[in-house]
């Protein structure tokens, strides 16, 4: 193997590249239709996905929890206070 081959394949002879095509136009949609209800429309302002509303959601929810916990100690200091 210290020898190299004289065996050599020829090189392959490519066809010429492919025309480059033409940017088509772009195609022109209608707007999606508007909500026609005051509420429909009051909600469609509102994302609700929102990292904003996560939070808010979320601290409104640790704090209902806090007050079923303050509702329960009281509760049960009440009910042994007798």
């Amino acid at each position: 193997m210290s020898k190299e081959s004289n065996l050599r394949k020829d090189t392959v002879k490519l066809k010429p590249g492919a025309r480059a095509s033409r940017p088509r136009p772009s195609i022109r949609r209608e707007p999606p239709p508007q909500p026609q209800t005051a509420i429909g429309r009051k909600l469609d302002r509102i994302d609700f996905s929102s990292r904003e509303w996560e939070i808010r959601l979320a601290v409104a929810g640790i704090v209902c929890f806090a007050l079923a916990l303050w509702f329960i100690t009281v509760g049960i200091s009440a009910i042994s206070a007798n």
